[in-house]
C-alpha cells in the first residue's frame, strides 16, 4: 500500500507492482499529483540535465544521501521517462532544466498515473489516512472515514508542509513522529523573502539574473540565477536557493546577512567602468549593464548621486558604490512561509532509513520516501529527483518485504 499519490509516491506504486505486489495507492485529494501540475509554471520541471549532489541540503548523513541518490541515477532515470512513460524530453539549455517536450505538466502526472494503473496500481482518492498501527504480520492503516484497511507494507509518501493547498500539510509527519522516528525540526525551504519598509519596495516587477549569498555563522549558501523584486519582498530561482539559511537565521539570535552581486561584473571591472571619461556621469556608467531604477537606487545606497560626473567622483565614494554593485546588503525582514514554498527543510532523519530499501529502521514494513525525509535540492528539477529516486527505491523495497516468506 502507498499513501500518497504526488511524484514519490506513483513512482513507489510503480515498481511496487512491477515487483508483483498488490498495490492499492490512497490519495487524501480527489486527484493526486498537485504538486507535479503547478511545478515549473504548469510545465514541470521534470530533472536537471546535470547531476550535482553537492547541492542538496541535509541535517543528516551526506554519505546515506548520496546513495540514496545514486540507487537511481540520473540517466536511468531519463530513460524511465523517455522509454516507460512515453515522453519526449526537451533541454532548456540557459538552465539545465529538463521539461517534457509538450511543456505540459498534466502530462507528466498522466503518464504516471496510466503507467501505474498499467500495472495494476489500484487507487483509491478522497481518503485521508490518519493513523498505522503495527499487527503481528503487516499494518492497520486507519481512515478518516470508512474501516482500516491491512496490508503488508506501507510506503508513506505524504510529503511535508510546504504548498498545503497540494493535499501535503505535515500529518504525515506527525504520524511517523508518534511512531518514533527522529524528525529534524522542519522549516520552509525554496521560499520568496520579504522586506518591509524596504528602501527597494518601489523596484517591485524588475527582474535580473544576479549572485546572492546568505550567511548566518557557519551556515551559509550562494546562488546565480533569477531575481525578482516583488511588491513584498524578492523571489526568483537566486533567492529561492538562498532562503533556507535566512529562514533558519529567524530561530537564533540575528537574521542572516545577504549580500548581491547585480551582475557578471567583478570589482576590477567595476572600478575600470568607473574611471573618469569625459563628461560621463555616474548614472552613464551604470545603465549600461542595470536597469535604470535599479541603478539609482544602488547609487542612492551608497550615497552618491547618479547625475554626479565621474570626473567628480572620490575615490571614498568609488570605492563605496563597487562595494554594493559586488556584495551590497540585501535589506530583508521575514518570508512567505510554507504556503508559498517549494519545499520543506528538515524532515525524518535519513539515518532512520535503510537507503537501499527505504525501510524504516524502526518499523518493519513500513518504508518512507520524498519530501518527508531531511533533504531537498535547490530549483531546477533536483527535488523531482530525489522524489523519483527515493520512490522507486521504496517501491521495490516494499515488493520485497511482500514477498519475503
Amino acid at each position: 500500500m502507498v499513501i500518497g499519490a504526488g511524484a514519490a509516491g506513483s513512482m513507489a506504486a510503480i515498481f511496487a507492482a512491477r515487483g508483483d505486489a498488490e498495490t492499492l495507492l490512497l490519495e487524501r485529494t480527489p486527484d493526486g499529483g498537485r504538486k507535479i501540475l503547478i511545478s515549473g509554471g504548469g510545465r514541470c520541471n521534470i530533472l536537471p540535465s546535470r547531476a550535482d549532489e553537492s547541492r542538496f541540503v541535509t541535517d543528516s548523513s551526506r554519505n546515506t544521501l548520496r546513495k540514496m541518490l545514486r540507487s537511481w541515477s540520473l540517466a536511468e532515470q531519463i530513460t524511465f521517462f523517455e522509454r516507460d512513460a512515453g515522453l519526449a524530453l526537451s533541454e532548456e539549455t540557459e538552465s539545465g532544466k529538463l521539461f517534457p517536450a509538450s511543456s505540459l505538466a498534466r502530462e507528466v502526472r498522466d503518464r504516471l498515473f496510466a503507467l501505474a494503473r498499467l500495472g495494476g496500481v489500484e487507487f483509491l482518492t478522497d481518503t485521508l489516512v490518519t493513523d498505522l498501527s503495527a499487527r503481528a504480520k503487516g499494518w492497520s492503516v486507519e481512515r478518516a472515514s470508512g474501516p482500516p484497511l491491512e496490508a503488508d507494507a506501507v510506503v508513506v509518501a505524504t510529503g511535508g508542509l510546504s504548498i498545503p493547498k497540494s493535499g501535503s500539510d505535515g500529518s504525515g509527519l506527525e504520524i511517523l513522529r508518534r511512531l518514533g522516528h527522529v524528525i529534524h525540526p522542519t522549516y520552509p525551504a525554496l521560499t520568496p523573502l520579504t522586506a518591509a519598509a524596504s528602501p527597494l519596495s518601489h523596484l517591485a516587477g524588475i527582474s535580473l539574473p544576479v549572485t546572492v549569498i546568505a550567511r548566518d555563522g557557519n551556515r551559509g549558501a550562494g546562488a546565480s540565477g533569477g531575481f525578482l523584486f516583488t511588491h513584498r519582498g524578492y523571489s526568483g530561482p537566486a533567492i529561492l536557493d538562498v532562503s533556507h539559511v535566512a529562514v533558519r537565521s529567524l530561530k537564533g539570535a540575528s537574521p542572516a546577512r545577504l549580500s548581491v552581486q547585480w551582475t557578471s561584473r567583478t570589482q576590477g571591472d567595476w572600478t575600470a567602468a568607473l574611471r573618469p571619461e569625459g563628461a560621463r556621469t555616474v548614472a552613464g556608467a551604470l545603465r549600461p549593464a542595470l536597469p535604470e531604477r535599479l541603478a539609482a537606487a544602488i547609487a542612492e545606497a551608497a550615497g552618491v548621486d547618479p547625475a554626479r560626473p565621474l570626473s567628480r567622483l572620490l575615490r571614498e565614494e568609488r570605492i563605496r558604490l563597487v562595494q554594493h554593485l559586488t556584495c551590497g546588503d540585501l535589506p530583508w525582514s521575514g518570508h512567505e512561509g510554507y504556503a508559498r514554498a517549494e519545499v520543506t527543510g528538515g524532515g525524518v532523519s535519513l539515518a532512520e532509513v535503510d537507503p537501499r530499501t527505504m525501510e524504516s529502521r524502526r518499523c518493519p514494513g513500513l518504508f518512507l520516501c520524498g519530501e518527508a525525509l531531511d533533504a531537498f535540492g535547490p530549483i531546477g528539477g533536483y527535488n523531482f529527483q530525489w522524489a523519483w529516486a527515493t520512490g522507486r527505491a521504496a517501491g521495490k523495497g516494499s515488493a520485497e518485504r511482500c514477498a519475503a516468506p
